[in-house]
């Protein structure tokens, strides 16, 4: 086949150029990106894909991307918002799981990805792994220390159960209940497994620990998280992350009641006491209440048994105490006598003082006769006579104390300070202070002068003006009528 002449453009460029008998139009990336899409989705629209997760990180769109792989190939993976929601576990790197969903490309990269629809743990070896690398997780962070677990009260006036309200759980709780010691209880419905169970379980934990002590809704003084038995994926829920830091974080002591006697969670291991069975919950939950009717029976006979024989001994060493005691008439015989023997000696007593106070009044009746009487006053008129004062003495000591008084008043009536005021003096004050001498007045710059009918407020000049030369006074000069400023 011959070929065409070559062909260039304007700048020099080789031109592409049509074969005779070539029928084929070239593809735009896009469009071949386009087919290859179209291709991908309608021979792969639904698959089941099984391989490890790598590469696992959720957007801050809620969106998550991972990467599945095995020993020879890796191929990427996308689950959006929605599905990854519904989630009955927390994906992480290196679980092996199985998911389903479609294949289809990335043009922007030119890369196929599967948009998974679903995702499952494959098999119970991968749910083991999960769980223990959960259990190691929480244990390291104390969550399962057996230090921080509270005891659970004897007799709880209100019991809350978070499980199912429709499964046989609750039932078998209220009837053991009823049988052991009735109770009040309060349900917080949950589901116990599939999409959205871990979540809701959590917020009900939360939610009962919320509740005031004295609100409108009792606080429950127990929980009970419980659900009947089933397989591990069944289970999962109470091994979820979010269960276990509720139940550990829980204000309110819980036992955890999940699964048969042989089936263990995590909660198990946050909660403060594990029970085989929701039904050996219940039992943990409360006593026994004729059981515990017949211990305090048996508590009460016997401290009246008790009682009754502390009394019996106390009397028993009350009688033999009282065999050693002597007898009450002996104890007051020999009183009695000492007291009769007082008596005769205070009679016999009171005659003798009686007789001798009659004997000292007669011999002082002869000292006390008149006469003896009147010369002591006469001796004694005398005494004051002679130590009377004459008038004239007197006189004479009260002239010369006048004199002396009228000499130190004048004194005093020279040193009044405020005598001079009255003959046109003043005195010169600073804050309360006397001032001496014109320098000082210079510095207070304000002062007052006192005179002898008031004060009154001056200013010191900066400078003081030299006073004219004195006048001969003459008959027809008048005093001034007021006092100037003798600072001006």
């Amino acid at each position: 086949m011959e070929e065409g002449p070559v062909r260039f453009d304007a700048s020099g460029r080789l031109l592409a150029q049509e074969r005779q008998g070539d029928n084929l139009a070239p593809l735009s990336v896009s469009e071949l990106s386009a087919l290859l899409k179209r291709t991908v989705e309608e021979r792969f629209g639904h698959i089941r894909l099984r391989g490890e997760i790598s590469g696992f990180k959720r957007a801050a769109s809620g969106h998550v991307y991972l990467a599945l792989k095995d020993d020879g190939a890796l191929i990427d993976g996308v689950m959006w918002k929605g599905t990854a929601g519904r989630l009955a576990f927390a994906p992480e790197d290196g679980l092996d799981v199985i998911v389903t969903g479609k294949l289809t490309t990335y043009p922007g990269r030119s890369k196929y990805q599967i948009v998974i629809e679903s995702m499952e743990l494959a098999g119970e070896g991968a749910l083991m792994q999960l769980f223990e690398r959960l259990k190691a997780k929480l244990a390291a962070e104390g969550l399962f220390d057996t230090a921080r677990r509270r005891p659970i009260p004897m007799l709880p006036r209100v019991i809350g159960v978070v499980t199912s309200p429709t499964g046989a759980v609750i039932r078998d709780i209220l009837h053991r209940l009823a049988d052991r010691f009735p109770s009040e209880v309060l349900l917080w419905p949950v589901l116990v497994q599939g999409e959205g169970a871990a979540a809701q379980i959590a917020a009900a934990v939360r939610g009962f620990g919320a509740l005031p002590p004295d609100g409108a809704i009792p606080r429950p003084d127990v929980l009970i998280v419980a659900r009947g038995g089933g397989s591990i994926e069944d289970l999962w829920a109470f091994n979820e992350e979010i269960v276990v830091r509720a139940v550990a974080e829980s204000p309110i002591p819980v036992i955890s009641a999940v699964g048969h006697e042989t089936d263990t969670t995590l909660c198990d291991f946050a909660a403060d006491l594990r029970a085989p069975t929701p039904t050996a919950a219940a039992e943990m939950a409360v006593p026994v209440r004729s059981e515990l009717a017949a211990q305090v029976a048996e508590l009460d006979a016997r401290m009246r048994r008790c009682v009754a024989r502390c009394i019996e001994r106390g009397r028993e060493r009350v009688d033999a105490q009282r065999r050693l005691l002597p007898r009450p008439d002996m104890l007051l015989a020999q009183a009695r006598q000492r007291a009769d023997d007082m008596s005769e000696r205070l009679r016999r007593g009171l005659s003798h003082r009686l007789s001798d106070a009659r004997q000292e009044l007669a011999n002082a009746a002869g000292a006390l006769r008149p006469a003896l009487l009147d010369a002591q006053v006469q001796r004694n008129r005398q005494r004051l006579t002679s130590v009377r004062l004459a008038p004239s003495l007197l006189g004479r000591r009260l002239t010369d104390a006048r004199r002396q008084f009228d000499g130190l008043w004048r004194v005093a009536r020279s040193l009044d300070p405020d005598a001079p005021l009255a003959r046109g003096f003043a005195r010169v004050m600073a804050e309360g202070r006397l001032i001496r001498s014109s320098e000082a007045a210079r510095a207070a710059g304000a002062v007052t002068l006192k005179f002898a009918d008031g004060e009154v407020g001056a200013t010191i000049g900066a400078q003081a003006m030299t006073p004219p030369a004195p006048r001969p006074a003459r008959k027809s000069d008048k005093p001034p009528s007021a006092q100037t400023d003798l600072f001006d």
